[in-house]
């Protein structure tokens, strides 16, 4: 066997089993880097990875990472969450499934603050399950609405995973963000068709439409959420329309936060320093897998295995539709044990070589893994979301798994319609350069 598969081989099977060791993610690469180094090339080891980690950490692009986070983290100490059900029940109780709805708009209004799958999903459950459940409301689309979509929090900008991409791949961030938008929305779109359509054939499972508010009633119970949509719109549009990088609208996020929590009367010494110190801690795990998994890069590529891979892969003849379908199945049974950036940052190594010597737009195929991350997010045994609603609902795992699935397959159709029309992810970026 060629010395090169030999060594690809002992680190995949090296990185598995320090995972499974329960060692960091971080350490697990590092250490996979340097045995990948000193075993398998002449290369100085220690020197090489020392200035890896530098080069890898400072990146200017990784400046907005801690600060979405940041602004994420105050506005989830407001009365957000609360303001949630009451503003956006009014407006979405004439629709089919009526209320259900309030879940999925509620989660892609959260997905644009937070950035994070699981909170947005806890955020948003916290508050409409209890309501949901007093209406009477079927329990398993319930469960099935928050975990589908509380996977907003990866695709709907500003998100944190394409932050992460975006220095990996060596992409554009805000061409990221604008190219995550019109999926997002499709998302959002199809998820309301489907419960629209399931309560049309199971009308009896959604209760009876509420009472009928007036326009100016409706506007009083949304007053709340209107400060924060404004503020996303200002911080999001900035960065679509070039009047600020990303690092600059995120500053901009911060201070709008810290205005609106201090009006809401929620903002003090101790709500700032938890927020601070949960951004803080956030921001240092995920730079700290970056910076590591850069390590393991540079072993990767001292290896030489992206280009024997490349060459293995040219000799099946795949095409490119076929490499996305193999890709889609690494990554999901991936998902089955891995976090969101964990996969990310294990597979651009060797998958995005593979990506780039298939004329595939490493910007498109951003969106792609976004997307195929999501739904790990919904994955059984360690789909984050699963856990959480199990938390939240004190119903068995297995009924949890049950409910989400018409959204893991409809994760599916998402994959499916971005391969078959690439526009739905490439053409608002293109306008947006035209302009």
């Amino acid at each position: 066997m060629d010395s090169t598969l030999i060594a690809a081989l002992v680190l995949f099977v090296g990185v598995l089993a320090l995972l499974a060791s329960g060692i960091w993610v971080a350490m697990s690469l590092l250490i996979a880097g340097f045995v990948g180094l000193a075993a398998f090339t002449p290369a100085a080891a220690g020197q090489m990875l020392a200035s890896n980690l530098w080069d890898a950490s400072w990146s200017w692009a990784l400046t907005a990472l801690p600060l979405f986070v940041w602004m994420g983290e105050i506005l989830s100490r407001t009365s957000l969450s609360a303001d949630l059900f009451r503003g956006l029940a009014p407006w979405v109780s004439w629709l089919p499934g009526r209320l259900m709805h309030v879940n999925i708009v509620g989660c892609g209004l959260m997905a644009a603050i937070t950035g994070s799958s699981a909170v947005t999903c806890a955020t948003v459950g916290r508050i409409s399950i209890p309501e949901l459940r007093k209406r009477g409301y079927d329990e398993n689309m319930m469960i099935g609405t928050l975990a589908g979509a509380g996977t907003f929090g990866l695709l709907i900008p500003p998100s944190i995973i394409m932050i992460v991409y975006g220095v990996i791949a060596q992409q554009s961030v805000a061409r990221l963000f604008i190219a995550g938008i019109v999926p997002g929305i499709m998302l959002i779109l199809m998820y309301m068709a489907y419960v629209g359509a399931w309560s049309l054939i199971y009308p009896e499972r959604t209760p009876p439409r509420e009472p009928k508010l007036a326009f100016v009633d409706k506007l009083r119970n949304s007053s709340g959420l209107i400060p924060v949509a404004l503020l996303i719109a200002g911080v999001v549009g900035a960065i679509y329309t070039g009047y600020a990088t990303p690092t600059e609208s995120a500053t901009i996020g911060v201070i709008g936060s810290l205005i609106l929590a201090a009006a809401s009367g929620t903002l003090n010494w101790k709500s700032f320093l938890d927020s601070l110190l949960a951004a803080t801690r956030i921001s240092c795990m995920i730079n700290l897998i970056i910076a590591t998994a850069a390590c393991l890069s540079i072993a990767v590529g001292f290896i030489d295995i992206p280009r024997v891979l490349s060459e293995w892969v040219g000799t099946l003849g795949l095409s490119a539709y076929g490499l996305l379908a193999v890709l889609t199945g690494v990554f999901l049974f991936l998902g089955c044990f891995l976090e969101g950036i964990s996969i990310l940052v294990l597979s651009a190594p060797v998958v995005l070589p593979l990506v780039q010597a298939a004329g595939i737009d490493l910007m498109w195929f951003g969106i792609f893994m976004v997307i195929i991350i999501e739904i790990a997010q919904i994955t059984p045994p360690v789909g984050f979301n699963l856990f959480v609603l199990q938390g939240m609902t004190g119903r068995s795992i297995g009924k949890v798994i049950r409910a989400t699935v018409p959204f893991f397959l409809l994760l599916l159709a998402a994959i499916v319609l971005i391969t078959a029309f690439p526009p739905i992810v490439t053409w608002l970026p293109r306008m947006m350069i035209q302009r």
